[in-house]
């Protein structure tokens, strides 16, 4: 088992995290506001806006664009909110395939990271 991270550490990437879980809820806040005005901005006439136009294209491009962004900012903030699951259980830190200890130099880069450089190569 991986020796356990000093307090001051954990304390300093717990503040990383949610800073990042901030950062991550007002992109997916702005991208559904993003979303709906371009939803908004559609007259009825324009629901049947044929996608193969270059209007309809630019539409279609702009709202997969914004959904695209959201998925990943969620998908990132679901990451987060383990990490912060793991510190509260006493695992964070720790590879969760080997169960060695995650570098510093990794965590301090990708706090939400669950394994150690070997581990994520592999997968």
């Amino acid at each position: 088992m991986a020796r356990k991270l000093a307090k001051s550490t954990i304390d300093r990437l717990v503040s990383k995290l949610e800073l990042e879980r901030e950062r991550l809820q007002a992109v997916i806040a702005e991208r559904e506001e993003e979303f709906e005005s371009l939803r908004l901005s559609v007259t009825p006439s324009e629901h049947n806006v044929d996608p193969e136009n270059s209007d309809g294209g630019s539409l279609a491009f702009e709202m997969q664009k914004e959904m695209s962004i959201e998925q990943n900012a969620e998908g990132i903030l679901e990451k987060v909110a383990h990490a912060l699951d793991r510190v509260a259980d006493g695992t964070y830190g720790e590879c969760e395939s080997c169960g060695k200890r995650i570098p510093m130099s990794r965590l301090d880069v990708l706090p939400y990271a669950t394994l150690c450089v070997d581990c994520a190569a592999k997968q």
